[in-house]
């Protein structure tokens, strides 16, 4: 059974950092791809970033790029979101999830099956 646990969440003033993490468990994660989502109040759960397992390019939606950087540790079965230069606009909750999709489907949420339960984001101004 794939578990997914989120992690790295808290509270930061516009401007700051955090680091989230996904730790992944319950098979091998070869051909697979990793993705953060996030889901502020009221609003669709809308994608974030992602990136294979076995390597190649991550994605990102526009309004992250240049400030959120994602990365893997296969060694842990980790999946980490550096999120720098953070704005009102981040809060929400941000989820990691997982499927035996290509990176470049992951927006579409079809075909990550697998969800954490969440970690909450807050920005103040």
């Amino acid at each position: 059974q794939v578990q997914l646990v989120e992690s790295g969440g808290g509270q930061v003033q516009t401007g700051g950092s955090l680091r989230l993490s996904c730790a992944a468990s319950g098979r091998t994660f070869g051909g697979w791809t990793l993705a953060w989502f996030r889901q502020a109040p009221g609003k669709e759960r809308e994608f974030v970033s992602a990136i294979s397992w076995s390597g190649g390019s991550p994605y990102y939606r526009d309004s992250v790029k240049g400030r959120f950087t994602i990365s893997r540790d296969n060694a842990k079965n980790t999946v980490y979101l550096q999120m720098n230069s953070l704005k009102p606009e981040d809060t929400a909750v941000y989820y990691c999830a997982a499927g035996r999709i290509s990176p470049l489907l992951a927006p579409r949420i079809r075909g990550l099956d697998y969800w954490g339960q969440g970690t909450q984001v807050t920005v103040s101004s």
